[in-house]
């Protein structure tokens, strides 16, 4: 926890708002996209998504292929308890929602479905794309494809399969415009995806990491992807850390509050 407070003290000291960013393609995303303030009608229908999780009272077996969980300590776990504490905060889904939105994104891979409130922002941003999905525990993905047949969110392949058997595997049948990371938060796992998916980069890709300041080492992964050559601008939202791979692009590193 004095991780988190410190780190994020740290990032408010650094962050600025639209005004401090001088970078035209990163001042129309900031503007357009982060602070879009319009209530969208795909809102109610995140609303509803996840109060549908958050009544559900039944409980499952969690297998658990990532870094592990700071609020669970048994893998039975409640389904609404997982909506709540381990899923996207309503105000992150808009903004997922948004940035779908924003881009147009068309071919769109998720890495850690959990009950899939990530992956219903993802579908409402774009109706014509198709989402990708990974989910390594087979009960949670359960549960999460009955909420896509229940919303009719049908634009969704939900896959399951641990990461990097996928990635070894599959990774040459796709060619994602979008990807984003919520799935294992240790540094060595966020690196090997990283490298893993590089040959699948374009100038107009955007990837998104989440819980770059979940740990020291998330915050160290995050700095290596900063700094690697393929990588031209990075947003640091605190939560998230963008990554555009743009080679018009000056290498720039923007920290933003939203």
């Amino acid at each position: 926890m004095f991780h988190i407070i410190r780190t994020y003290l740290k990032f408010i000291y650094a962050s600025k708002n639209e005004h401090g960013v001088h970078s035209p393609f990163v001042f129309s995303l900031v503007t357009k996209c982060f602070y879009d303030q319009k209530n969208y009608p795909a809102y109610s229908i995140l609303k509803k998504y996840r109060n549908v999780l958050l009544q559900n009272k039944n409980t499952i077996e969690v297998t658990d292929f990532g870094a592990g969980s700071r609020v669970f300590k048994s893998n039975t776990r409640s389904i609404a308890k997982i909506a709540k504490t381990a899923g996207i905060r309503p105000k992150r889904a808009a903004l997922l929602y948004r940035i779908v939105n924003y881009f147009q994104s068309e071919s769109i891979l998720e890495i850690g479905t959990s009950l899939g409130l990530a992956t219903s922002a993802l579908s409402l941003g774009n109706e014509k794309a198709t989402i990708t999905t990974l989910e390594g525990c087979p009960n949670t993905l359960a549960v999460a494809k009955k909420q896509f047949e229940n919303f009719g969110l049908n634009n969704i392949k939900p896959v399951a399969s641990e990461f990097s058997n996928f990635f070894e595997t599959q990774i040459e049948n796709y060619n994602w415009n979008l990807i984003y990371f919520d799935g294992n938060h240790s540094k060595k796992a966020t690196l090997d995806y990283f490298e893993l998916l590089l040959p699948t980069i374009s100038n107009e890709t955007v990837w998104i990491f989440d819980d770059i300041h979940w740990s020291e080492e998330m915050e160290d992964a995050w700095e290596v992807i900063k700094n690697h050559p393929s990588v031209t601008v990075t947003i640091d939202t605190f939560q998230w850390g963008l990554v555009f791979f743009r080679n018009e692009q000056p290498k720039e590193h923007f920290v933003i509050r939203t």
